[in-house]
């Protein structure tokens, strides 16, 4: 995954929070400003699927990627804001992202 641009559709910039203790998984770092290509391979735009592998793959340092994903998704107990709204009214992992994006993911689970 590369953060260049294909077929010269200009980069996408957004910003990723993790909070509730997910940033533990992402190196103890809470705020993220990332840039993804603006159209994939297959010709499509990034979502937020997309975005929860591309961290998977490239930010997350906790080996325990079953924290936070679950059969390729984001697993239960983890709220998903974009924009500062629930997820489930943007079309959950299918929403498409758009330049200057806020995704915040918090964890509801406390654990012990």
């Amino acid at each position: 995954m590369s953060d260049s641009a294909i077929g010269g559709v200009a980069p996408i910039p957004i910003t990723v929070e993790f909070t509730g203790g997910l940033e533990i998984l992402f190196d103890n770092q809470r705020k993220y400003a990332i840039s993804l290509p603006g159209q994939l391979e297959d010709g499509s735009q990034p979502n937020i699927s997309y975005l929860v592998q591309y961290l998977v793959e490239n930010l997350m340092k906790d080996q325990r990627k079953e924290l936070f994903i679950m059969e390729e998704n984001v697993r239960p107990g983890i709220l998903v804001l974009i924009n500062d709204a629930d997820w489930e009214l943007e079309g959950e992992e299918k929403y498409e992202l758009q330049p200057r994006d806020n995704i915040v993911f918090v964890s509801t689970l406390h654990g012990g």
